[in-house]
């Protein structure tokens, strides 16, 4: 019985692991048929794991912003300074279907560059 119980934790652990990296990356969440482009302050900033993440305000609304993670942001030119509090940042983003206000950003328009997250 003890040797079922040695395959049985691994096993359970790999699933759960896979559960949660498939939730975490669900972006068919994401509205891709209506695209969001605004420019706003940032208010909160997140650079870290698994990825980075924004706070703007938009027309009184805060919008969450979910980024790419560090290694890809810093390799493609975007620099932590760029999306600090109180830059102005432009996001190319797909808002969530359940009206959540999060946005899945495709690209950025920070620090007088663009850079793409995907």
């Amino acid at each position: 019985m003890s040797r079922h119980l040695l395959f049985a934790a691994p096993a359970a652990a790999v699933m759960a692991a896979a559960t949660a990296a498939y939730a975490h990356h669900g972006w068919s969440s994401y509205d891709a048929d209506n695209p969001m482009r605004p420019t706003a302050a940032v208010v909160e900033s997140h650079w870290g794991s698994p990825h980075g993440s924004i706070v703007i305000e938009v027309e009184g609304q805060r919008w969450d912003v979910v980024l790419a993670p560090v290694s890809r942001m810093t390799s493609r030119g975007l620099a932590e300074a760029d999306i600090a509090v109180g830059q102005t940042v432009t996001v190319h983003a797909y808002p969530r279907r359940d009206g959540t206000r999060e946005l899945r950003a495709e690209r950025i328009i920070a620090g007088g560059k663009t850079v793409e997250l995907r």
